[in-house]
């Protein structure tokens, strides 16, 4: 309903206004020539009222025509083609019923004009005293006679009148008056359909371009929730089988294993859930991951945090640190018999908040990061979904056989 009464608002409106412009700037320069008598005034005001409903009919058929195929799924081509036939179509619809309507009244405005003008070269011809002359015969035997054609052209010139050697008169406005009115009405409807055509494409490429950015933004929600449910199901294996280790020997540590690893599972089951939480937060499962992962290592496993307090109520991406760190022990710790240390600081700099993680080990893709496994790729997916160009990550070999990764993002101050 509201399209709809956008349209009608906008029909009535231009149609209505440049035909309501015709008539107000005839009445400021034609005024004598158009308004009176007061006949002519009426025939006049009626054709463009015959005029301003014809075009308004006859463009809304071809609106209905065009809705009726679907024209906007057409190929340009066939596009161009529609318009082109609807426009001779309904030029020629709205030219000859207003040809019609008119002609109704028992003088039409233009026959009344043409009228007017006849007797205007009666009257002329009257006072140059050429009634009874043959001035129309102005050559005769190849000969000019220029008096007698400066008299026709005189009369010609001033009324559109004239008489032909059959001595009738004829007037030469009268011959090109319905090709003039159909240029017209041609010109009109092209101007129309060029609005139309113009208005819908923009309609269509802005709705496009939303449909366009939901379909981004559904592709990009579900990227995350694919990347932030992962967990690495090795980790949950031997963390299980941890468990099962000290049931026996030490049920008091395997029920605080389990708290942890049911709080990773927790953690990362929500983690579709939020966009980001308080590192403190992210902490908290980072210190349960690395609890359960030193029941396997035991000593080979050595931690360090330097974790700056200003920095743990900054809101990073859940279970983003926790693949690092995971990461970090798979390629790293794990693959060194002595094991090694893991090393995580957090601390703010140039307004933004700078997370790394170090670890014994050598980075198995320095020249190559296509090779990146899972846990690094997840991280630089995240960063760009989330931050676009405003995060970056950056790993890299150390010397002493170190491999830091670090992850720098734009500070978020929260209330």
């Amino acid at each position: 309903m509201k399209v709809n009464l956008k349209y009608w608002i906008c029909q009535l409106v231009g149609w209505g206004g440049w035909y309501g412009f015709i008539v107000l700037v005839s009445y400021k320069y034609n005024k004598d020539l158009l308004f009176t008598p007061i006949q002519k005034q009426n025939l006049f005001l009626f054709t463009i009222l015959v005029e301003c409903v014809c075009l308004i009919i006859f463009s809304h058929i071809f609106r209905l025509v065009l809705k009726k195929i679907n024209w906007l799924q057409f190929s340009f081509t066939n596009i161009v083609f529609t318009y082109l036939v609807g426009i001779l179509l309904t030029t020629a619809s709205s030219f000859y019923s207003i040809k019609v309507l008119t002609e109704l009244p028992t003088t039409s405005f233009y026959d009344f004009v043409l009228q007017e003008q006849k007797n205007k070269a009666i009257a002329l011809e009257k006072d140059m005293q050429l009634s009874q002359s043959d001035y129309y015969l102005y050559e005769k035997g190849g000969q000019l006679d220029s008096a007698k054609y400066a008299s026709f052209q005189k009369i010609k010139k001033s009324t559109n009148w004239y008489r032909n050697k059959n001595n009738e008169w004829v007037s030469e406005e009268k011959n090109g008056k319905n090709f003039g009115s159909l240029i017209n009405i041609l010109i009109l409807i092209t101007l129309w359909s060029l609005i139309y055509v113009s208005w819908h494409f923009i309609i269509k490429n802005r709705n496009d371009q939303l449909d366009k950015l939901k379909l981004e933004g559904l592709v990009k929600t579900l990227e995350l929730k694919t990347i932030r449910s992962h967990i690495n199901p090795h980790f949950i294996f031997n963390a299980l089988n941890s468990i099962r280790a000290l049931v026996d020997e030490n049920p008091t540590r395997a029920r605080s294993a389990i708290t942890e690893l049911s709080n990773i599972l927790r953690s990362s089951l929500q983690a579709d859930k939020q966009d980001t939480v308080p590192l403190a937060e992210e902490m908290a499962i980072v210190n349960d991951y690395l609890a359960l992962e030193q029941m396997r290592f035991e000593e080979r496993l050595t931690i360090k945090l330097a974790i700056a307090p200003d920095t743990l109520q900054q809101p990073i991406p859940p279970m983003m640190l926790q693949n690092l760190v995971e990461n970090a022990i798979k390629h790293g710790i794990s693959k060194d018999v002595n094991g090694g240390c893991i090393s995580i600081v957090a601390y703010f700099n140039n307004n933004e908040l700078h997370l790394v993680v170090q670890n014994n080990g050598i980075l198995a893709y320095p020249t190559n990061p296509t090779e990146q496994g899972f846990g690094i790729k997840s991280t630089k997916d995240r960063l760009h979904l989330l931050y676009q160009h405003e995060a970056r990550f950056e790993i890299a070999q150390l010397p002493s056989n170190l491999v830091q990764a670090k992850i720098i993002m734009p500070i978020i101050h929260t209330l």
